[in-house]
């Protein structure tokens, strides 16, 4: 079953405490910057926008990353601004029911949670924790340039910002998210990331509008997240802040001019409205509350992989979250991806035995062989889903429907035989994929995805590389 320890900070003498630049303060930098705090060493965290804040409307979080937020301490801080959704619902465009899942077992079964937040909540919270364990932070610095130096078995790189000034540190990490200026200056040239012919609309409703409606007014009352699947389009939503808010996002093909750099834009209300007429009347209903003009969307892209490595040579630069392996937001992984990211990130710094080249190369070796080929899948999996999700009506969709239905059913009987048997389910530990196109129940992706160990994949990991690196010093 899966599990997670509580991370205490620790001490490191000034043999083993490393000076830490981070560029970027999302999600994953912030992540990044409590874990390295908590392993014992310093960290400076660079900002390019005059403020620290947070972007976007919703995030769920799954089991495997809410255990990490567990593991950071933050379980108590974050209760009051989450919701615990009851099930997750799978609805043909039309409005037919496709399949449920129960969130709540299968966060039992997982040994966390799943929760719905507003990103600035979420944000907020791990800013707080950084800031408790000392992290230091810069904002209006823009990185623009990084340069690496090595001397005597050590090294350091040196991120340079757009003003002129730079900050130097033992390790450097870029987790300046998908459009990565730190992931270009790693390869050498320029890298845009991956379109993927999708894009999104974010809104976010005022739920009291919907209280006048029964049909939308029981999804206030009895918080679900809510999955529409249709031709070429899918839609989501799910409560937040209390239910105060409710999070829409609508996942349609991109339409926003080709060639274009910038992955942003504003749409008219009538647009989106238009690419969902004749679906289930509950997202028409929802769409009507709507008041604004102008509606914010988001180009959809991804970063399939990075070859060879993610870190210079030097082992005083690596790379961490969407700035690597960004992926499409249909498997409702991509923050968790970064937390995990910066979880193995800061366990593997806590065993450095000095601030050398080779010690630090052997950490950053067994974060990225941690890191590496999971997120890849994870990547992977939220392509799949595109075509899961939008596939046009006849006999595919047909086919994936009836999967739904069975697999709900062999799902149902997995959790009523734990409960006659006065248990908990427990959700075994599994790299293999099954046949379920719901992926986070037990015969999708759960198995994998959900009883993610970190602790034990780097003690495993490091268990192993240290062995292939004490080899190959002997050979010298």
């Amino acid at each position: 079953m899966a599990t997670y320890r509580a991370v205490e900070q620790i001490q490191q003498d000034a043999s083993t405490k490393l000076k830490v630049v981070i560029v970027g303060a999302g999600l994953g930098g912030l992540g990044a910057a409590i874990a390295i705090l908590l392993a014992g060493h310093e960290v400076t965290v660079l900002e390019s926008a005059s403020k620290i804040g947070e972007i976007g409307a919703g995030i769920q979080v799954l089991p495997n990353s809410s255990r990490v937020l567990f593991a950071w301490g933050l379980k108590d801080c974050l209760e009051p601004y989450a919701t615990h959704p009851r099930q997750c619902n799978y609805y043909g465009w039309k409005g037919n029911r496709l399949a449920t899942m129960d969130f709540h077992a299968y966060g039992q079964a997982a040994n966390g949670v799943f929760w719905d937040f507003h990103r600035v909540n979420l944000h907020r919270a791990l800013i707080d924790r950084a800031f408790e364990l000392g992290a230091h932070l810069e904002t209006n610095a823009r990185a623009t340039k990084v340069t690496t130096e090595e001397k005597g078995g050590f090294s350091t790189s040196t991120v340079h910002l757009q003003d002129g000034r730079s900050f130097t540190g033992d390790l450097v990490i870029g987790a300046d998210g998908i459009n990565s200026q730190m992931r270009e200056e790693l390869v050498g040239h320029e890298d845009p990331p991956t379109p993927t012919g999708d894009l999104a609309y974010r809104l976010l409703l005022d739920t009291k509008d919907m209280m006048a409606d029964p049909e939308l007014r029981e999804m206030v009352d009895n918080p679900q997240v809510n999955y529409w699947l249709g031709p070429d389009a899918h839609a989501v939503n799910y409560i937040l802040r209390g239910g105060k808010q409710l999070n829409m996002v609508l996942l349609v093909p991109d339409n926003l001019p080709p060639g274009e750099h910038a992955t942003t834009g504003t749409g008219t209300s009538d647009e989106m409205r238009a690419l969902y007429e004749g679906w289930d009347p509950r997202i028409n209903k929802l769409l009507s509350l709507c008041t604004s003009s102008e509606v914010l969307k988001w180009r959809l892209c991804i970063r399939p992989g990075l070859d060879p490595t993610w870190t210079h040579p030097s082992a005083s630069f690596t790379l961490t979250g969407d700035a690597v392996h960004a992926t499409l937001p249909y498997l409702a992984s991509g923050a968790g991806m970064a937390l995990e990211d910066a979880g193995v990130l800061g366990l593997c710094l806590a065993r450095i035995k000095d601030k050398s080249i080779q010690s630090k190369k052997l950490a950053l070796d067994v974060y990225e062989a941690c890191r590496r080929v999971r997120t890849e899948k994870v990547v992977q999996r939220g392509t799949y889903n595109q075509y899961m999700y939008h596939m046009q009506d006849g006999p595919d969709q047909i086919e994936r429907d009836q999967k739904l239905a069975h697999f709900e059913e062999v799902d149902k009987k997995w959790i009523s035989d734990a409960e006659a048997a006065g248990t908990a389910p427990v959700l075994p530990i599994s790299d293999e994929t099954g046949e379920d196109p719901f992926p986070w129940r037990y015969n999708g992706v759960a198995r994998w995805l959900l009883t993610y160990d970190m602790w034990k994949d780097v003690e495993v990991t490091w268990a192993s590389l240290d062995v292939q690196a004490q080899a190959i010093q002997a050979s010298l």
